[in-house]
């Protein structure tokens, strides 16, 4: 898993990265939205759509929200902005390769926040950094008390990698096997806290200097924070003793 990740989970354990509720019910309706747009508003035919939805019910987002969406993704509310989904790439500090989802009603207006971020930290904006991913699913499952059947059953289930994160295995799996895996392993009466389907760095940067792990970190928050940015995936990684210190 990547620094960033860890450091995500860090913050929100110390509640030093609390989102207010509006804004992360308004990004994950544009996830619903987007997905409804997609393919369709049943998710039982639009595994994008399903996905969206179980990740809004896990932040207990109302169902109403999600219904709305729903309704602006297949077209119902005519009344409701168009919202386009855009990816944008770049490399960031220390040469951390960025992927950058959005969904945003006014490209011209995110392109131009999302490059002024890139200019600050002195990183470059519109690098082409894509070729460094694998589109993958991605579980984030609770140990639970048995470690090495939870490993077994991931691999025997179609896992292609597991990482250790904690209390937690972040799983990948190839995409279209991510729903297979998920089951089977919530089937053996594990919880599993996220699933999604994105991307997975072919190789980390390893950063052990204290002061460039937060200026990149920084760097991902802020761009994590903007208004219109759904996931941010980089090539950044962070030993455990790092991370630690910088959470004192």
């Amino acid at each position: 898993m990547s620094g960033h990740s860890k450091w995500s989970t860090i913050k929100r354990k110390k509640g030093a990265a609390d989102v207010k509720r509006s804004a992360l019910f308004t990004k994950l309706a544009k996830g619903i939205e987007v997905a409804a747009r997609s393919g369709g508003g049943n998710p039982d035919l639009n595994f994008r759509l399903k996905l969206a939805i179980q990740k809004a019910r896990s932040f207990n987002m109302p169902t109403s929200s999600m219904d709305k969406a729903i309704k602006k993704g297949t077209g119902e509310d005519k009344d409701a902005a168009q919202i386009d989904e855009v990816t944008y790439e770049g490399l960031g500090p220390n040469n951390v390769a960025i992927v950058i989802e959005a969904m945003t009603d006014n490209k011209n207006r995110t392109v131009a926040e999302l490059r002024n971020i890139f200019n600050k930290a002195g990183a470059t904006f519109g690098t082409p950094t894509a070729w460094q991913f694998d589109h993958r699913g991605i579980l984030k499952v609770n140990k639970g008390k048995d470690v090495e059947a939870l490993e077994l059953l991931a691999i025997e289930a179609g896992a292609v990698d597991i990482s250790d994160d904690g209390d937690s295995f972040e799983i990948a799996t190839m995409p279209k096997e991510l729903d297979k895996v998920r089951t089977d392993i919530e089937t053996a009466g594990y919880q599993v806290l996220e699933a999604e389907l994105g991307l997975v760095p072919k190789q980390h940067i390893t950063i052990t200097d204290p002061i460039v792990a937060q200026k990149v970190l920084n760097f991902l928050d802020s761009i994590e924070e903007h208004d219109d940015v759904g996931q941010v995936y980089s090539t950044l990684d962070v030993p455990d003793e790092v991370i630690s210190k910088l959470s004192e």
